[in-house]
This record gives structure tokens, C-alpha cells and sequence, in this order.
């Protein structure tokens, strides 16, 4: 039986989704894509689960897609990258909107898919040794996983056509400063500050967390008045349930509050 192409560990209401394709770089192939699908939704459905962290094996976050697949569909290239591409967005979709937050600890660097992989996270934390590139246009491919709608949300048209126009690598540190990811950590500490934002988040008010997650996405193509709506509802929401009881009272107590 072959290894799973992305592994799930569990701890601390932490789930740990693991690219484990290291000898592929961990690029992006139908086992790949049904795989990423089953773990989101079990993420999504488990209740013991508070926080999701993607990462990477071995010296690579993602390269994207299996080039060796795309060439071996030969003549069904269409239909088979049209498959792979449906299944692998069903998995990016349900992180994209579960109810609890998700990170994203970008070991190395990153490229097409994976490129739409590492961005996605509510928190985007990269390696040192990280490095991001759209690369589709080289190989005459154009964008999947998200990457044309995060792009320019995170950090602004014209730098997303850059991006994918011309596929310059763009570095860590490069990639905090245009808003590309959260922050950069030195290669050994990523699993530990990874864990640290994940179990901080594990503890907090996932339920409202989660509303913060829909509102943002709400709020892309939204008007005013709808969003504004939105939020006056979600707060409302938020201020009956039991997470914003608990924080109104630890706040007038004066202790911090127990979200979990």
C-alpha cells in the first residue's frame, strides 16, 4: 500500500496536514487532490478540531502540478488536468471557508498550486529558505487553487500581474513586505512558531473566528450597506453566543477568558 500523499496528526485541537510527496517536491496529483479533499472535510466536520496547520516535507512546500501527469495525459491533457484541477479546488474551498482557522507554515519555496496553497492561510507564516513563484506562464498554463482571486486581494492587481506575467521569484522577505504572507521565521524555529500561533488560536473564539473568516470573504465583493448589514448580524450573533458571554465577563472580571 503507498504512503498517503498528505499525512493528519492531531494535537492539541490541532490538526497538522502534512504535504508528504518530498521525493515529488510535493507536487499536485489526483491521489494529492482527493486526499487534500478528505482531510479538509474531516478537519471541517471533527469538533475536537480548533485550528488547521499546512505544511511541507523535505526542502520544498509545493511545486504545484505533476508535470509528469500532465505529459503522460497526452492527448487527454484537457480533460485530465480539468479533473485534477475540479478535485484539487474542492479541497481548497472547504479550507477556504470551514469554520476555524487555518495556517499555513511554508517550509520552501512554493510555486503554482502551491503558490495558492501558501497564501491561503489566515496566518502565512514562511521559511527563511521560502520563495514564491506563479509559473504557470512558463509552462503556458494559467493560474489554479485561488491564485487569480487571493492575488489581488492580498496584494493588489498590478503586483499580481507581475506575478503572473512574468513569474519573478519573489523571496520572504520580499513577500512580507506586499503582503504576500504574515511573516518570515528562521528554517528550524517554523514548526515551533507554527505551533505556537496554531494552539493560541486553538484557544480562542473559533466560533467567532470563524464569522471573522466569512465576513472577509463576504467583504470582497460586497457594497457597504450589504457588508455593513453582515456585521451588525455577526456581532449580534457572536454577543449571544457562549464565547461572547465568556469574554464580556472575563473582561469585566479582569481575568482571561476560557474560550475552549
Amino acid at each position: 500500500m503507498s504512503s498517503p500523499a498528505i499525512t493528519l496528526d492531531i494535537q492539541d485541537s490541532v490538526a497538522w496536514l502534512t504535504l508528504a510527496r518530498p521525493d515529488k517536491r510535493n507536487s499536485v496529483d489526483p491521489a494529492f487532490a482527493l486526499r487534500l479533499h478528505e482531510l479538509a472535510e474531516r478537519c471541517a466536520a471533527d469538533p475536537e478540531i480548533r485550528c488547521v496547520v499546512l505544511t511541507g516535507s523535505g526542502k520544498f512546500f509545493c511545486v504545484g502540478g505533476d508535470i509528469d501527469a500532465f505529459s503522460a495525459a497526452g492527448d487527454d491533457a484537457e480533460a485530465a488536468v480539468g479533473a485534477l484541477a475540479r478535485s484539487f479546488h474542492a479541497g481548497i474551498y472547504r479550507l477556504a471557508t470551514m469554520e476555524k482557522p487555518l495556517v499555513t507554515a511554508i517550509n520552501g519555496p512554493a510555486a503554482g498550486a502551491g503558490l495558492s496553497l501558501a497564501i491561503m492561510g489566515d496566518i502565512a507564516l514562511a521559511a527563511d529558505s521560502a520563495h514564491f513563484t506563479s509559473a504557470y506562464s512558463a509552462v503556458g498554463l494559467t493560474p489554479d487553487g485561488g491564485a487569480s482571486w487571493w492575488l489581488p486581494r492580498l496584494i493588489g492587481t498590478r503586483r499580481a500581474q507581475e506575478m503572473l506575467f512574468t513569474n519573478r521569484r519573489i523571496g520572504a522577505e520580499e513577500a512580507v513586505s506586499i503582503g504576500l504572507v504574515t511573516r518570515v521565521v528562521p528554517d528550524d524555529t517554523l514548526h515551533v512558531e507554527a505551533s505556537a500561533v496554531a494552539k493560541a488560536l486553538a484557544k480562542g473564539p473559533v466560533r467567532a473566528l470563524a464569522r471573522c473568516r466569512a465576513l472577509l470573504m463576504e467583504s470582497a465583493n460586497a457594497g457597504l450597506h450589504d457588508q455593513l448589514d453582515r456585521e451588525a448580524a455577526s456581532i449580534a450573533k457572536s454577543a449571544g453566543a457562549v464565547e461572547g458571554q465568556e469574554g464580556v465577563a472575563a473582561f469585566l472580571a479582569k481575568r482571561s477568558p476560557h474560550f475552549v
